[in-house]
């Protein structure tokens, strides 16, 4: 197609102005020809002033302003002649030239030119033009063609500017200058996006950026850039020339690398591919980028993930062939065309993905609202009669679940779609959808009957086309693993197709492929239907295991990073897949199912999805967004338990998110199930005003939170018309926010009728007096009201008076808060301010607190808040921080109770000994902040003063320009502790604080750390030592010594008798601590670790030792210890008599270095325990040097090896080997060979232990030969892995069989049944046996098993038995059970998991009875663990009938049984007997009624640890304890993880805890509990596995 030459139509003389620039610019690069030719033009006179111009510029910008005011004809010529003769127009000036040139009255087009080439003529350069107009209109046809595609069954029409989205941007952070008005900052909120709308059509207005158009599934992102697409082909957007719109869909088809060329004329290709115009096109993108426009729709689909700009650093060239991922972040970044206009549509999480590339801004779809849903609704049943229309709008608009879906666009349409499909069902008993995916069940449903008018025969729609829905969702869930949303035909089966086309579930689409070819493929109808059929496979499908099922159930939050992986671009299975476990979904699921016993197959998957959920509505450490996702989970599932559970938290705290209509209606759905109050902590999150409509459905909510810059005066509004309805609510906080004093005058009125309001917080907005005064009004009619916080606001001083004058009729208020206020009068509160409130607060009775920080509040302002403090008996705080005015001394009478705060307070250095002074006569001040004040060295050891001159200071702690205070208690303290740290001490500040310390004789503690003492320093101090009262310890650490300091605090062993530790280490780990006389410490112990001492230094510590008259302890760790000096130290170790223990630890010793030692050791006669770790002390290594130490010293007596040490113990006389143990040290069989002979020498030899020995034949050749010669052995502990069942076999040969031996542990072994069967029969000649450990041995038969049992039972003399995890079938259990009347003296028996291979009538039933009839002989019981044998009712009554006789039972564990009622209520009856009991384990037992068991626990007064954890227990039990607690005087440790204590129930435990002295912990983990409950910080309650 040519472009016709017509006359230009419009101001030509505009026309120069518009382009002058690129005229000047033009006409500068040309020759003088050229330049001679537009001379002509120009009348004589005006030419003559032109070349008198020295410059080229300035005459070429002459001509064009003379041609600009000249008549059109001569304008005309002169834009003629510039077209002409010119060369390298730019491509869009030549766009407009060309219409001129030639075509008007006087224009000669026939001239010929000698000096300039004809080339240049018009009609050579019009294809140029010609073939980009041919392209842009063909490309406007495709883009329409596309759009009807997309719009074929769009129920409105749709109006680009009038269609909404959120316009993103960060805020810079916030003026923190109170110079600064705070009107000025409002928008600029500190780590906060702001959002403004704007219209969809804008997004194109402006050219030159990157747009990220985000929008959840079923928003219409893909929609409304077709519709951009649409209106852009039809002439708006005049500024963009071309538009490309791609689909990430069809991109993910391309494998190969394209170029920017490549890839655009694949998908738009040249009209009859025409090689010229590509060129002629791409040219004009080249060089006109602004003009041209990117649309890549549905990022989320994409399978990979952008690249970031920082790897895109070699990419420049659009020609280059590149990845796709590349291309696209290229034109995103701006790496190549960065002029250009790109927009892309993805979902919220994916957003961060763009980088935020210049120009870049991010806009999300706003949904429908309430009016938008009804107008949709009724466009959508226009058609189908006004009665089904008026019925079905009025049913969408009252059902508060229906609505709040459909604020979502696509839901909307989904919804119409269902209520269609149920008006027009049989039957009048309209049953509605509750759920999402209730209602995409019917939604599958009407798309079913499409295909032949419903039920047929009676077979309902998922029976008759079950395989065909089997199928489809079996691609669904393969296309979701896979990342495939667009199926080849090769993918879809002939009549999965016809099935899938003609229902609707699919959609066919044409694809481009990678080599330019068309071709067909298959989607379904929307994604979120994909995923609702993957969901139903995962639900139905008998190949999909429980384990396969919980991966898939992992919560999506919507907080991403740059650094998070590409997720999948499914969003919302898991969600379907909670909605499938709901009750009203198992019927479908059973037709789709379509077996035998298919309602409890699908029962249990159902029960598996809700547990899940369970679990992680238990745990404590889910964020905000997760937090809604599992409200949604939970609401599709709509169960009233999981309901309960999650909505029992106290809070939810929801950050930087938007929250839609479906997560605050899901909200509401937990926290109704929950019954009790709840406060919702709303910050930074986007939200329709729309949306607050569904806050009255929270009955319970008592405490509101909004806080951010989002929420503004309008907001405000909204949120008016909907208090009233909030008949819980107690405190609203509005604050961080927009919020003036148009807004807050509306809120005020609103407050009026909310009446059980008890505190409000308006604080950090833009309030004026006027604001402030509205609420003042309001108060007076809020009859509850107790707290007020409007800090941070633009309120004067006369505001604030106003404000205090009104308050005063208001008797329930207890807290004034008028921090960050003064933002007038000079900036400042001041004293003539404060003494005006002051003299108010008598008739504000109830204030309790009062906060004039940052006020300008000078230390006269202090004596007045002082004498306040004592004359108000309510007033319990005074907050005074950030005031830097001159303090003056006069602060007699002080008497202030409980904190005065003057952090950040400038106190001059002539008054800190006045302040001190009378610091010290304060009779009852408990605190005295001083942190971040900026105290001298000297100041601060005034302060210390306090310590000696006031008996009633507990602490000072001081710490240099940070956290600072001085405690003082009502009466004399008996301790006190002093820290002092981060100051730079000198010798003369030590002897002074030494001396002030002299005077302190009741010190506890005191802390000289990180002072830069140095060697200098911690000699001074160690000299006053012996003159200082310290009764615990000092740390010394960080003062940067070196080993003569280390030595210094050594020999304060000598110099103060009372130092029994010190611990030096100059290390990673730098510290340094002296400890004093403790009860039950004798003797003295020296620990040095990386001290790196050199020879002279290591004769000095020896020198120091010699002179040390109780030294039993020494340990040196990693410390590089040269040979010379390091055998000089350990000669003097060996004779220093006063060292009973050595540690030497990680200090480079060899092999030899260490036989040395020991043999030095056997010239010593006296008891020596020697502990030596070295990496290398493993596996060969090892089990070589303990061989050759057993040869050279002939006085060990025990050796044990654990891990990478070997602790030796030797005595003077000669007396026997006793003790050999082999922990954990890597040692396999094949290393005992040389520990054969120097063991067999061993007769005496009475204990022997290997635990995680890795056994082979060499190792059971080792036993073999061993433990014949051991005929003294009584104890053998062999935990092997890896054993042979011939080596096992071998081994169970060797075992002793002497009257002596005791005790037998061979846990995890597999003994094989050869082995079984010969340690059945050792075990008959171990008469005296008293201890059996078999603990998850396995590998025998039946058969065998027999014949372990009764050589077990032969065992008359048995204490203990340990038959964990042992198999054992019904004869088996028989003998055991008759062997048990004959083991009187039992008293400790472990029958945990045993497993019993025979019928389930016999384990459930008789069985169990049966071996617990056998224990009515015991009599001596002690322990008994019967852990995991699903025990129930009847098998607990039968325990519990001998638990009376059992007078020294000290542990009971029944974890993981299967209590009832009857059985719980039999157990309570069994503990009231149980006195010596010390340990109940009740795991996870199938009750989660345990309010009788914790009762019965007042009768067990020995008890220290009980287990109640994995019960789903509720706050009944949580105040149970709290009764019980303070009578178990004894308990230490109780576990309540994984139940469903709330807060409540938390905080009354923790209410108990001052009574409970003894209790440790307390584990809470896996509770619905807010852990930063203020109530909640007592140490002993333990919330997560840390």
């Amino acid at each position: 197609m040519r472009m016709e030459m017509v006359d230009w139509p419009g101001d030509i003389l505009s026309l120069v102005a518009q382009e002058a620039s690129a005229l000047v610019e033009l006409l500068c690069e040309q020759n003088s020809g050229v330049l001679d030719r537009i001379f002509a033009l120009v009348e004589p006179k005006t030419l003559d002033h032109i070349q008198s111009l020295t410059n080229t510029r300035e005459r070429v910008s002459a001509i064009v302003d003379y041609f600009k005011s000249s008549d059109r004809n001569s304008c005309t010529r002169f834009l003629t002649t510039v077209y002409q003769y010119s060369e390298n127009i730019p491509f869009l000036l030549e766009t407009t030239l060309v219409s001129i040139a030639g075509y008007s009255p006087g224009t000669n087009c026939n001239h010929t030119c000698d000096t300039v080439d004809s080339s240049h003529s018009p009609n050579v350069k019009r294809p140029r033009l010609d073939h980009l107009q041919s392209y842009t209109d063909a490309l406007k046809s495709m883009v329409l063609q596309k759009h009807e595609s997309v719009a074929q069954a769009v129920v409105k029409d749709i109006r680009l500017e009038d269609t909404w989205v959120y316009l993103r941007h960060r805020n810079p952070p916030r003026v923190k200058d109170k110079t600064i008005q705070p009107q000025v900052s409002l928008d600029n909120h500190e780590g906060e996006e702001s959002e403004h709308k704007v219209s969809v059509e804008s997004l194109l207005k402006t050219t030159s950026r990157v747009v990220t158009l985000l929008g959840q599934a079923g928003s219409g992102k893909t929609l409304l850039v077709h519709c951009l697409g649409r209106d852009w082909a039809k002439g708006s957007f005049p500024s963009v020339h071309l538009l490309f719109l791609l689909e990430f869909r069809q991109l993910n088809l391309i494998s190969r690398d394209l170029s920017l060329k490549e890839l655009l004329f694949l998908f738009y290709p040249a009209c009859d591919d025409d090689e010229e115009q590509r060129d002629s096109v791409f040219e004009f993108i080249l060089s006109n980028p602004e003009k041209v426009c990117f649309i890549f729709d549905g990022y989320d689909e994409f399978r990979a993930k952008l690249t970031h700009p920082e790897k895109l650093e070699s990419i420049s060239d659009p020609n280059k062939p590149l990845p796709m991922t590349n291309l696209i972040s290229g034109l995103c970044n701006r790496k190549f065309l960065s002029d250009c206009t790109v927009l892309v549509t993805c979902r919220p999480r994916d957003a961060t993905d763009m980088f935020g590339s210049p120009g870049f801004i991010t806009c999300e779809l706003q949904g429908f609202d309430r009016l938008g849903v009804k107008e949709y609704a009724e466009q959508y049943f226009h058609k189908k009669g006004d009665e089904l229309k008026k019925k079905a709008v009025n049913l969408l608009m009252n059902n508060r679940h229906l609505l709040s879906m459909s604020h979502v666009p696509g839901l909307c349409h989904i919804c119409c779609v269902c209520m269609e499909h149920l008006f027009s069902s049989d039957g009048t008993d309209l049953q509605l959808p509750t759920s999402l995916t209730q209602i995409y069940m019917q939604i599958l449903l009407a798309f079913l009957k499409r295909i032949n008018g419903g039920v047929v025969s009676g077979i309902s729609l998922l029976q008759r086309y079950r395989s065909k829905i089997v199928e489809m969702s079996q691609l669904a869930l393969k296309g979701l693993e896979e990342s495939t949303i667009v199926f080849m035909d090769t993918d879809v089966s002939p009549e999965l197709h016809d099935f899938g086309v003609k229902s609707g579930i699919l959609s066919r689409v044409k694809l481009t492929r990678e080599d330019g070819s068309s071709g067909y493929g298959f989607t379904f109808m929307h994604l979120t239907m994909q995923e609702f059929l993957a969901a139903l496979h995962l639900m139905t499908s008998q190949n999909i295991t429980e384990s396969q099922l919980k991966k898939k159930l992992n919560l999506k939050t919507r907080w991403t990073t740059k650094i998070d992986p590409k997720s999948v671009f499914t969003d919302s299975l898991h969600v379907y897949v909670c909605g499938l476990a709901a009750e009203a979904c198992k019927s479908s699921l059973v037709q789709l199912k379509g077996a035998e016993g298919t309602t409890a197959w699908v029962q249990k998957r159902q029960a598996t999805v809700r547990n899940v959920l369970l679990g992680f509505a238990g745990s404590t450490s889910q964020t905000g967004p997760k937090i809604v996702e599992l409200c949604r989970c939970a609401h599709e599932t709509q169960d009233a338990k999981l309901a309960r559970a999650i909505g029992s938290r106290p809070q939810f705290e929801l950050r930087n998110i938007r929250l839609n209509a479906v997560d605050l209606d899901s909200l509401a759905f937990v926290t109704a199930a929950a019954d009790q109050n709840v406060c919702l902590d709303i910050g930074g999150c986007s939200i329709d005003p729309d949306c607050l409509e569904i806050l009255p459905s929270f009955k319970k909510v008592d405490h509101l939170i909004f806080r951010s810059r989002k929420y503004d005066d309008k907001f405000a509004e909204a949120l008016c018309g909907i208090l009233c309805k909030l008949q819980a609510l107690q405190k609203l906080d509005f604050i961080s926010g927009g919020l003036t004093d148009v807004g807050v005058v509306k809120l005020a009125r609103a407050l009026k009728d909310c009446p059980h309001i008890t505190h409000l917080n308006v604080s950090d907005n833009s309030l004026k007096d006027e604001g402030i005064t509205e609420i003042a009004e309001t108060l007076c009619r809020l009859p509850n009201i107790v707290s007020v916080l409007m800090g941070k606001n633009s309120i004067s001083t006369d505001g604030i008076l106003t404000l205090i004058e009104r308050m005063s009729a208001c008797n329930s208020v207890q807290k004034v808060h008028v921090e960050y206020v003064d933002f007038l009068s000079n900036n400042s509160l001041g004293n003539k301010g404060l003494k005006k409130i002051l003299d108010l607060l008598p008739k504000l009775g109830m204030i309790q607190e009062i906060n004039v920080s940052e006020n300008g509040v000078d230390m006269d302002g202090v004596v007045m808040l002082a004498a306040a403090l004592c004359n108000q008996k309510n007033l319990r705080k005074v907050d005074a921080r950030h005031n830097s005015r001159q303090l003056t001394p006069n602060v007699t009478g002080i008497h202030l109770h409980k904190k005065l705060s003057l952090t950040h307070s400038d106190i001059k250095p002539f008054y800190m000994t006045k302040l001190c002074k009378q610091l010290v006569k304060c009779e009852n001040l408990l605190d005295i902040d001083l942190s971040h004040v900026d105290l001298s060295t000297n100041e601060a050891l005034l302060l210390i003063r306090s310590l000696a001159d006031c008996q009633r200071v507990t602490a000072v702690e001081l710490r240099h320009q940070a956290e600072a205070f001085i405690k003082f208690v009502p009466e004399k303290a008996e301790a006190a502790i002093c820290k002092l740290t981060e100051y730079e001490l000198r010798k003369s500040n030590v002897e002074k604080l030494s001396r002030i310390l002299e005077n302190c004789p009741r010190l506890s503690e005191l802390d000289l750390s990180h002072n830069l003492l140095r060697d200098e320093g911690v000699k001074c101090f160690v000299d006053y030592l012996p003159k200082l009262k310290i009764s615990s310890s000092v740390s010394l650490t960080g003062n940067q010594i070196t080993q003569v300091g280390a030595l210094h605090l050594v020999n304060s062993m000598n110099t103060c008798e009372k130092v029994v530790a010190v611990e030096v280490s100059l290390g990673v780990e730098d510290q340094s601590l002296i400890k004093f006389v403790q009860e039950h410490v004798n003797g003295k112990t020296l620990r040095l670790r990386e001290c790196s001492f050199e020879v002279i230094h290591l004769k000095k510590l020896v020198e120091i030792m010699n002179r040390c008259p109780r030294l039993l302890t020494l340990e040196l760790s990693s410390n590089s210890l040269h040979s010379q000096g390091l055998l000089s130290l350990l000669d003097s170790l060996v004779e220093l008599s006063t060292i009973q223990t050595v540690k030497l630890r990680k200090n480079g010793l060899s092999s030899e270095q260490i036989e040395y030692f020991v043999k030095q050791l056997s010239s010593c006669h006296q008891h020596r325990d020697i502990r030596i770790d070295e990496p290398w002390l493993t596996g060969n290594a090892v089990a070589s040097l303990i061989a050759k130490c057993l040869n050279l010293q002939q006085h060990i007596k025990e050796i044990s090896v654990n891990h990478a040490s070997i602790n030796i113990i030797t005595e003077g006389n000669s007396s026997p080997r006793s003790t050999f143990v082999f922990d954990d040290c890597d040692i396999e069989g094949q290393h005992l060979t040389p520990l054969t002979l120097p063991i067999q020498k061993c007769h005496a030899l009475q204990d022997l232990k290997f635990s995680q020995l890795k056994m082979d034949r060499k190792g059971a050749d080792f036993f073999s030969a061993v433990i014949p010669f051991l005929r003294n052995l009584r104890n053998l502990t062999l935990d092997l892995k890896g054993a042979a069942e011939d080596d096992v076999a071998t081994l169970m040969e060797a075992l002793p069989k002497t009257t002596s031996f005791e005790s037998l542990s061979l846990s995890q072994l597999v003994l094989g049944d050869h082995g079984t069967a010969v340690l059945g029969r050792a075990l008959q000649s171990m008469p005296n046996l008293k201890s059996i450990n078999l603990s998850q041995c396995s590998g025998w038969t039946a058969a065998r098993g027999r014949d372990l049992v009764r050589g077990l039972v032969q065992c008359v003399s048995l204490s203990e038995i340990r038959l964990d995890s042992v198999i054992l079938d019904e004869e088996g259990i028989t003998i055991l059970a008759q062997g048990f009347s004959c083991l009187t003296s039992l008293r400790r028996l472990s029958l945990n998991k045993i497993r019993v291979v025979t019928s389930e009538t016999f384990v459930n039933g008789t069985g169990i009875l049966y071996l617990l009839a056998s224990f009515k002989g015991f009599r001596q019981m002690e322990e008994i663990e019967l852990e995991s044998w699903r025990m129930g009712d009847s098998g607990t009554c039968e325990l519990v009938k001998y638990i009376p006789s059992w007078t020294e039972l000290v542990k009971l564990s029944l974890s993981e049984n299967q209590f009832g009622q009857q059985g719980s209520m039999s157990l309570c009856e069994g503990l009231m007997s149980t006195k010596a009991l010390k340990i109940l384990h009740l795991t996870s037992i199938g009750s989660s009624d345990l309010v009788g068991v914790a009762s019965s626990l007042k009768h067990c007064p020995s008890i220290e640890d009980v287990s109640l954890s994995w019960n789903l227990c509720d706050d009944s039990l949580a105040r149970t304890l709290a009764e019980i607690l303070p009578l178990c005087t004894k308990l230490k440790r109780l576990d309540l993880e994984a139940n469903n204590i709330t807060t409540a129930g938390a905080t009354v435990i923790a209410k108990c805890l001052p009574s409970c002295p003894s209790i440790e912990v307390i584990r809470l983990w896996r509770n619905p509990i807010a852990k930063e409950d203020e109530n909640l910080k007592d140490q002993r309650l333990n919330f997560a596995s840390v």
